[in-house]
């Protein structure tokens, strides 16, 4: 399934939306740099926050705009992944997040990185982003930077901990279902002739 654009995708490189994950991409030196400085970890949870809610904009630009493309479908959840993995590091070498909270995020995203990249590369298809994983996506880029802001003891840390430990933990749950749904759709594409 897909996120209801598949239809129409172009094979442009060059849009708003795709230069939105790029810019993503390219922000995350930068806020895992402020995360684990010293001093400067405020705002690179700020940035990190910033970096996460493109993800939301580069979708609804390329949807109403009709900029959907076959490199957005890959480059846009691959930036989330990048930017989430890239964030959790940096929180953990910080000590603003545990290890094992990291670590189920971690692990899931790079068996099913890996088991994408083995299906585009053995059978040229990829598997659309679920709606599901969209809504896991978000709970968890709002969760961890909300975890990090309580650990670091920024002001309100009490109701940043409470609200990012609801948030990651539902965001968790909907990841995992999500990747059950996952399983099943790389499943039916090796089978696929």
């Amino acid at each position: 399934m897909d996120d209801g654009a598949s239809s129409g995708a172009t094979t442009k490189v060059l849009t708003v939306p795709n230069l939105l994950s790029f810019a993503r991409i390219l922000m995350i030196p930068v806020f895992v740099t402020l995360i684990v400085h010293h001093g400067t970890e405020l705002q690179g949870l700020l940035l990190f926050a910033l970096v996460a809610s493109t993800d939301w904009a580069d979708g609804y630009i390329a949807r109403r705009t009709n900029q959907v493309s076959e490199l957005g479908k890959i480059l846009d959840p691959t930036a989330d992944r990048l930017a989430i993995a890239a964030g959790l590091i940096a929180m953990v070498v910080r000590g603003a997040f545990p290890l094992w909270a990291a670590l189920l995020i971690l692990i899931r995203d790079g068996l099913i990185l890996l088991a994408g990249a083995v299906l585009l590369a053995t059978r040229g298809g990829r598997i659309d982003v679920r709606y599901i994983g969209k809504v896991a996506t978000f709970g968890l880029m709002m969760g961890i930077p909300l975890v990090a802001w309580g650990a670091l003891g920024e002001p309100f840390s009490a109701a940043a901990l409470a609200l990012g430990w609801t948030s990651y933990g539902l965001g968790l749950v909907e990841y995992y279902v999500a990747t059950w749904l996952y399983v099943g759709d790389l499943r039916r594409a090796f089978l696929s002739v």
